[in-house]
């Protein structure tokens, strides 16, 4: 997986990381990553989405990975976060 096809989504607006995605894709990217952890993880799922069907309708969900990072808390106690991966492809050209 290549770290310059990853965007990781946070706590800014959606449109903000949907632009970031379609900059990849027209810079080249056959597949673009989106990553996001905890209470963003919904975020992610929204800019995948909005790309899809607003942006760029040939483009498919090729992967969808979730898992659980262990986090250091303030207070030094260890908290599990959930973590999801939304892969994003070209979708290659129908042929006749």
């Amino acid at each position: 997986m290549a770290d310059d096809n990853t965007v990781f989504v946070g706590s800014k607006p959606p449109m903000n990381y949907v632009l970031a995605v379609i900059t990849q894709f027209h810079n080249g990217a056959k597949k673009v990553y989106i990553k996001a952890r905890g209470r963003a993880i919904s975020r992610a799922v929204d800019v995948a989405e909005i790309v899809r069907n607003k942006f760029m309708s040939d483009l498919k969900i090729d992967n969808i990975t979730t898992g659980t990072e262990e986090l250091q808390g303030e207070r030094g106690d260890k908290l599990n976060v959930s973590t999801m991966t939304i892969t994003l492809e070209k979708e290659s050209p129908k042929k006749k």
